[in-house]
């Protein structure tokens, strides 16, 4: 008889086929390993496990590994990723829990281009100061060699 899974379904007796971990890796675009990842930490429930000890995913399974899936796609770190399921799984949820954690992920992102944009600005200005030719002389090198910005008289 198939016990009830963390996730509410039965394994092999709810509706769909039984899958192994390696079907529902490829069916859900989550690697095994990950999925032994998420369900060690709590991230994804642990599911039913056959006679044979052998986990067994199920339909339901594999669209949390989906959520999942997508929420990280999205940028969405481990603890948010788990917060969006658990909101996704509580029918009584606001959606303005969802769109706090969907602006803050904004901010993130917001951030990180800022950081990068600035990071491509500066090697756009040490590329456009070396030469490029014959000469050893790099103020690219010169300045990833001075641990800080080399100075316009550097360059």
């Amino acid at each position: 008889m198939a016990r009830r899974s963390a996730s509410g379904g039965t394994g092999p007796g709810e509706k769909g086929a039984a899958l192994t971990i390696g079907q529902a890796a490829l069916r859900s675009g989550v690697p095994a390993k990950t999925i032994r990842y998420y369900e060690s930490i709590g991230l994804i429930p642990a599911p039913v496990r056959g006679d044979n000890r052998y986990r067994v995913y199920c339909e339901r399974d594999l669209r949390i590994l989906h959520f999942v899936r997508q929420a990280r796609s999205l940028g969405f770190s481990i603890h948010d990723a788990g917060a969006l399921l658990a909101l996704w799984l509580d029918r009584d949820r606001t959606s303005a829990a969802v769109k706090r954690l969907a602006l803050d992920q904004i901010a993130r992102i917001d951030d990180k281009l800022a950081e990068l944009t600035a990071i491509r600005d500066e090697l756009a200005r040490l590329a456009a100061c070396c030469h490029g030719d014959e000469r050893p002389e790099c103020p690219i090198l010169d300045r990833l060699s001075s641990g800080g910005e080399a100075s316009d008289r550097e360059l």
